[in-house]
């Protein structure tokens, strides 16, 4: 049994009660991200909504965790994170399940806000209970961690296509139930808070004083405008294909479980081979080279070509979770805690998100349906021109910090 493998097989055995709840809560919670793609032109049709709002779905969900990971460590040093964790999961019950009675776009819209609030809450604690309570030391927990962020990001496009074949308000009732009982055991089975002097002080502004730091600001520039490119296929490729649900599901299972793997299992490997900076420009040029894959098969309307686009594009969007943070995380100095500077460059890193989520529309509408994946392919092109940028004298490790793969995506 080759070292990886016994690391994988330690991850998965042994582990208390309060590691297995955490994961299963952070499983649905991960979910929530790929669940609305297989039903968006079901909801399209049956709120007869434009395709302007029907992209806010992810654009406002985006936004306002991109506000709260500036709030989550000082609410977390404020009331405590068991505390926040199980505000995070109410909020994320209370919108799912309200969402399967909506009646017309806006109020989906607005659930959204609530829903990624509660999504931001919960997932910036979460990892902190995992971390602490599980055994076989960090690496085992980030191995659970990662499981948890695979399983959801593959099982929640699945769930939304077999729910949606139904109706496109069961996939939110579902996940609100599921939910709710993650939501039970978290508050039964996780430890209680400790008195707010044995936390640590956090600031609302710190991650944003973080990002004095030149390297690190602009390699945060740069991770931005991958993941406007990430966000192009999340909300654009469903209404691009116009799907059924079962169908648009399994591509964007393939999707997902793609983006797992290659986190886990690839992008290690070529960190070790080629170092952070030159994997992450790979990866983002060959994810340039799809996103212009998936451009080529609208204009020629040949759906299955952007569908093949969409699963491929999982590979380098895995190695990229991974390896862009590792690079930003080499430019942070003893001055500041990796947390903070973490936070600082995921509040950049998921703006380019929001800002992608709600423009592709409009790019559509003024230059054809093709045009955000052309847009999507240039974001990648000035992605890689902030890391030449962020280049410096300064050797960079060459390793992935044991954290990587979890900054870059925690606060999906």
């Amino acid at each position: 049994m080759t070292a990886e493998n016994h690391s994988l097989t330690e991850a998965f055995t042994g582990q208390p009660r309060t590691v297995w709840v955490t994961a299963f809560a952070a499983v649905i919670a991960f979910m929530g991200i790929g669940l609305v793609d297989p039903i968006l032109n079901e909801i399209r049709i049956a709120l007869d909504a434009p395709e302007q709002k029907l992209t806010l779905l992810f654009g406002v969900y985006m936004g306002v965790q991109v506000l709260a990971m500036l709030l989550t460590g000082w609410a977390a040093y404020k009331f405590g994170p068991k505390r926040v964790l199980s505000a995070g999961l109410i909020c994320i019950v209370v919108a799912a399940g309200v969402s399967a009675m909506a009646s017309d776009i806006d109020q989906l819209i607005a659930l959204r806000v609530i829903w990624g609030l509660g999504n931001a809450l919960f997932i910036a604690t979460a990892l902190a209970f995992i971390v602490g309570q599980a055994r076989g030391g960090q690496h085992g927990a980030i191995l659970l961690y990662e499981a948890a962020l695979g399983a959801g990001l593959a099982v929640g496009p699945l769930l939304g296509a077999v729910l949606g074949e139904w109706s496109w308000r069961a996939p939110f009732a579902g996940t609100a139930i599921l939910m709710l009982v993650g939501a039970v055991l978290c508050a039964v089975l996780l430890p209680s808070d400790g008195p707010s002097t044995e936390r640590q002080p956090v600031s609302v502004l710190d991650p944003i004083r973080a990002l004095r730091n030149r390297v690190l600001l602009i390699n945060s520039i740069g991770s931005a405008f991958y993941t406007g490119a990430l966000f192009t296929v999340i909300a654009w490729a469903p209404i691009a294909m116009g799907l059924r649900p079962i169908y648009a599901g399994m591509i964007f299972f393939g999707w997902g479980l793609l983006t797992a793997l290659s986190g886990v299992f690839v992008a290690p490997g070529l960190a070790r081979r080629f170092g952070d900076r030159a994997g992450v420009i790979g990866a983002i040029s060959g994810y340039a080279m799809v996103m212009a894959l998936a451009a080529i098969g609208v204009m020629s309307h040949q759906v299955g070509l952007i569908g093949f686009a969409v699963v491929v594009s999982g590979i380098p969007s895995g190695v990229l979770n991974t390896l862009f943070t590792g690079v930003a995380m080499s430019a942070t100095d003893a001055s500041t805690p990796r947390s903070v500077a973490s936070a600082g460059y995921s509040f950049l890193r998921w703006m380019g998100a929001a800002v992608s989520a709600i423009l592709v529309a409009y790019l559509a509408e003024w230059f054809g349906g093709a045009a955000p994946f052309w847009f999507a392919a240039g974001y990648c092109g000035v992605a890689v021109a902030a890391l030449l940028a962020a280049n410096t004298s300064r050797p960079v490790e060459h390793s992935v910090p044991d954290d990587a793969v979890l900054v870059g995506a925690e606060e999906f």
